[in-house]
């Protein structure tokens, strides 16, 4: 069963980490120095924050986590079916978790990754470069515009 993914990146962890508690009424499943994620069944969303200085505040990406590797095809082949560019990034460690994962971005911007999750990390991992992603329709300061940090720093 796919699950919904949310990327926020925050000023202050432990003020949302409060913050997210209350709102979720449950409290976060991985939680690090500058990273939390809350993995909810109802409703069903992988909910992640991050504080990290070279990111921007706010809604950084959007997502599908799925279970297997037939759901992730399945995705998959829908990125490929929506018609624009496809980041395959492949096997990757992101937010502390090693996963295979391709990023698109919607016409205005919108970043969204696609990913099945294969174990925990020790490290926070790498970040791809989703400027290759931008579309000239992005609105100034979408997640995915040429020249933004968040291009450059968004992950998982």
């Amino acid at each position: 069963m796919k699950r919904f993914h949310l990327h926020v990146g925050v000023a202050d962890l432990d003020a949302s980490v409060t913050f997210y508690t209350a709102l979720f009424g449950t409290g976060p499943t991985v939680t690090k120095p500058d990273y939390a994620k809350w993995m909810l069944e109802d409703p069903r969303i992988n909910f992640a924050i991050s504080m990290r200085a070279d990111a921007a505040k706010g809604i950084e990406h959007v997502g599908m986590q799925v279970d297997d590797r037939d759901e992730l095809a399945e995705v998959y082949g829908r990125l490929r079916a929506a018609d624009r560019p496809v980041l395959e990034e492949g096997a990757t460690t992101c937010c502390y978790a090693r996963s295979e994962k391709s990023w698109i971005a919607d016409p205005d911007g919108v970043v969204w990754e696609a990913f099945l999750t294969q174990g925990d990390s020790t490290t926070y991992g790498d970040n791809p470069e989703l400027d290759r992603l931008a579309s000239d329709n992005a609105a100034e300061g979408a997640c995915c515009a040429p020249g933004t940090p968040l291009a450059k720093t968004s992950c998982c």
